[in-house]
């Protein structure tokens, strides 16, 4: 039998691949990336991942991705080797698609070839170990499309075997292996790594020398030295490497160049069961490599993983029913407010508008409007106050109360407003105070009971203004607005009003007082400055502007007093309640994200 013929029939090298392990946090991770720093950015971002040699026998090799994948300077797992990774993020399914996968591959491939060329590789290892990590995240139902690249450079031949793979418990002796061991542990704390991806060897008796890659040419020096390679090997099968090998051995040729291009490969396997320590698993076998010339072009390039169905395309999680249902509302509720912020609102501070408490007074029909805007706008905090109970004419207008709330009296408004916003989204914080609010016009003076209820209602309505940062007024009457609004003045609390009539209504905002240490500053500014501005187009400040009863001649009376049903009830068409509710929290929204709101 010719040579040719020998060397057909000599069995060839192969390798078990990688298998993606991604955790959950991995993806929640990415949720947040893409919807607070990348937004429509589809540029290749940098992560990293790392694989494991003490697998148990039957698992795959994996390549795992973590919460902290995205944190270049985070620390690798204990006894882990880490791998650098690209992630292209696509915005679409259809980019998702029609990605160019052949010239990503390619790209990374060119990018190990000139490590390799350079001795770049020899310095930084890590560099052999590149993945890519194609992605297109649909955010509404949670579902994550992924593609994992494992690049890795094909040799002009196949890698024919010269002794097959062996255990090291067959191959060498107990003290050989505790030599060995010790001889690894040693060099990786001489390089301050608590695992080195490849690792040089030379073995005699019970003498173990290891070094790094990048003393390649000081460790083997003679040009027939027989050369031996580690390689940290994550795969559990016995007569196969993993794919962390493959690069090795391209780097491996390119070094041997005309020299005799047989190689040693030692695949390191560090298991720990039981407490106890164990290597003997590890395989070692030699190797023929082919000649690779100096100035070759890069190698073609495979590594793209198969899907669960075993073919080439991608794979798919869904993550809607693994995560908790509160977190998933609290996502879903954010996401329209965040991807604003993408195109349309790059400014928008939607963590002021979230950390804003605000307090409802009145919890009929624009109450009810209001706060189902605030709960769209993201506000987490509501407090509604109310004394009335749901009759049967509210639900149909009032949307958080429904036919059963009317019954037996009816429920008291605020807290059954309370209840039904923590049921439409247990995220909120939403409370119910039941309480009358004094009003000029209405007297209190009936008994003692009667004026130290009102004292009271009085402190309560002063504690409650106080733990807030927004007043709503959507009370029925005039009169009902005025103490909140002079409570309010006096601790500089924004208030915004709205008030409905038949086919009009209105929604202002109240003037803020200086705070006292710019009172003085200003003073000499504004007295040499017309009061009004130079014109009605001028921007007012926040302190010259008045409030509800500012321009009133008289104090409010009582509005209740001797005037017919449709008088006393607020008549207005159905509409307008949600139109106003909606222009009073867009009015509360704007403020708020001005420089000094």
């Amino acid at each position: 039998m010719d040579g040719t013929a020998a060397e057909s029939a000599s069995p060839k090298l192969q390798f078990a691949p990688f298998t993606s392990a991604l955790d959950a946090g991995f993806w929640h991770e990415l949720t947040q990336k893409k919807l607070n720093e990348y937004r429509l950015d589809e540029t290749p971002k940098s992560i990293k991942g790392y694989y494991y040699n003490g697998d148990p026998v039957g698992l795959p090799s994996r390549l795992t991705l973590e919460f902290s994948a995205f944190d270049m300077t985070a620390s690798t797992p204990a006894h882990c080797c880490p791998a650098a990774g690209i992630l292209y993020n696509t915005n679409t399914m259809e980019s998702f698609k029609s990605c160019d996968k052949k010239t990503i591959l390619d790209k990374a491939a060119v990018e190990i070839w000139e490590a390799i060329k350079s001795g770049a590789a020899l310095e930084n290892p890590v560099l052999l170990n590149k993945f890519l990590l194609l992605t297109f995240a649909d955010l509404k139902k949670y579902r994550f499309y992924y593609w994992f690249c494992y690049p890795a450079l094909c040799l002009p031949e196949n890698v024919s075997l010269v002794q097959q793979p062996v255990s090291l418990g067959n191959r060498f002796s107990n003290s050989q292996l505790d030599a060995m061991q010790e001889a690894y542990d040693s060099l990786c704390k001489d390089e301050g790594l608590s695992a080195l991806p490849y690792f040089l060897i030379k073995y005699n008796g019970n003498s173990i020398l290891v070094a790094p890659l990048k003393k390649w040419d000081e460790f083997f020096k003679e040009p027939n030295e027989k050369v031996t390679v580690g390689v940290y090997d994550p795969c559990t099968l016995s007569k196969y490497p993993g794919w962390p090998l493959r690069n090795l051995l391209v780097l491996a040729a390119f070094k041997r160049g005309t020299h005799p291009r047989s190689v040693e490969v030692l695949c390191f396997r560090d298991r720990t069961m039981q407490g106890v320590r164990d290597i003997k698993h590890s395989i070692i076998f030699e190797v023929n490599l082919p000649y690779i010339a100096p100035d070759s072009d890069c190698p073609k390039s495979v590594g793209w993983e198969k899907n669960q169905k075993g073919g080439m395309g991608p794979r798919m999680v869904n993550l809607s029913d693994c995560m908790d249902p509160k977190r998933l509302a609290e996502s879903s509720v954010d996401l329209n407010l965040k991807l604003m912020r993408w195109r349309l609102v790059p400014t928008l501070d939607l963590e002021k508008i979230v950390s804003t408490k605000c307090l409802l007074l009145g919890a009929g029909t624009l109450g009810c409007n209001v706060a189902r805007t605030l709960m769209g706008w993201g506000v987490r905090h509501i407090t509604f106050v109310d004394n009335a109970k749901i009759s049967y004419s509210n639900p149909v207008r009032q949307p958080l109360y429904e036919f059963e709330d009317c019954l037996s009296g009816g429920k008291s408004k605020a807290p059954a407003a309370a209840g039904r916003l923590q049921k439409i989204f247990p995220g909120v914080n939403a409370e119910g105070v039941s309480m009358s609010i004094p009003m000029p016009g209405h007297p209190v003076n009936f008994s003692k009971a009667t004026v130290e209820q009102a004292q009271k209602d009085v402190d309560q309505l002063t504690e409650l203004i106080a733990s807030h940062d927004v007043v709503f007024l959507l009370m029925d009457t005039r009169e009902s607005r005025w103490l909140p609004t002079l409570i309010a003045a006096s601790q500089r609390k924004l208030v915004i009003n709205a008030a409905l009539g038949f086919d009009t209504f209105v929604v202002m905002r109240h003037g803020l007082k200086k705070p006292k240490q710019e009172e003085s500053s200003q003073n000499h500014a504004s007295s040499s400055s017309d009061p009004l501005g130079s014109s009605l187009f001028s921007n007012i400040p926040g302190f010259k502007l008045g409030c509800y009863f500012c321009n009133d001649v008289v104090a409010p009376g009582d509005s209740t007093r001797d005037r017919t049903l449709d008088q006393q009830c607020t008549v207005s068409r159905p509409g307008l309640a949600a139109i106003a509710g909606a222009l009073a929290v867009e009015l509360m929204i704007s403020v708020l994200q001005h420089p000094e709101g």
